[in-house]
């Protein structure tokens, strides 16, 4: 039990940086900047894309999860703090599925970057041979997985205890609230992929292995 809550409580400081740099009072959620410009990605992910992704579906959830922490007088909670406290409470659905989603898309916008993609090195690629067999084998499942979620949701590459494991999650679900440390993440909403790709999902989550995944960052957060 011990091991599983330092999981969750090591997961991801550099989005609890990423927060105070912009907000130091910390007592509001903000938008953290995006680590490229909106124009990075292309053509793999369209300035447009990223404008409506970023600007509106981004921030408006940080919006909402501002007006409700005000309600529910959570303001003095970190936005981990927000998401363990919201959600296993029925009362809090709303707050969880806002609080979650601005962290997801956080977490989302730093698993890419410019001229990514390719093969990960080191002992990235070693956990990812020894758990999946190779890395064709990993790409294959990561592709699988994004194209079966039902609906909308997140495609993860987490760790938990010793082994890398791949992750499907639905709407606002994620690893954090299950003792798993997330290391990088594509998101499979509509919004994400639809007016680059239409409704070839699976061509968009094998660009974003091809071409997008950040694998540095990924392998900053494992263990």
């Amino acid at each position: 039990m011990m091991k599983c809550f330092r999981l969750i409580f090591s997961a991801l400081l550099l989005i609890n940086w990423a927060n105070a740099i912009s907000n130091p009072t910390g007592k509001k959620i903000v938008l953290p900047a995006l680590p490229y410009e909106q124009t990075a990605l292309a053509p793999y992910i369209s300035a447009n894309t990223l404008e409506f992704h970023y600007s509106k579906h981004h921030q408006g959830y940080v919006d909402k999860l501002n007006d409700l922490i005000l309600e529910k007088n959570l303001t003095d909670k970190s936005l981990e703090e927000i998401i363990l406290l919201s959600a296993s409470e029925p009362t809090l659905t709303a707050v969880f599925n806002n609080a979650a989603q601005t962290w997801n898309h956080t977490f989302y916008w730093q698993s890419m970057r410019s001229k990514g993609g390719g093969e990960p090195t080191g002992k990235l690629l070693e956990k990812i041979n020894k758990n999946f067999g190779d890395f064709s084998q990993f790409k294959k499942q990561f592709i699988e997985a994004g194209a079966k979620v039902f609906g909308s949701g997140w495609v993860w590459l987490v760790e938990e205890e010793a082994d890398l494991k791949i992750v499907a999650t639905s709407n606002a679900d994620l690893p954090l609230i299950k003792g798993q440390k997330a290391l990088l993440v594509c998101d499979v909403w509509e919004h994400a992929y639809y007016l680059d790709y239409q409704n070839r999902r699976k061509d968009y989550v094998e660009v974003f292995l091809d071409h997008l995944v950040n694998w540095d960052f990924a392998l900053k957060n494992m263990s």
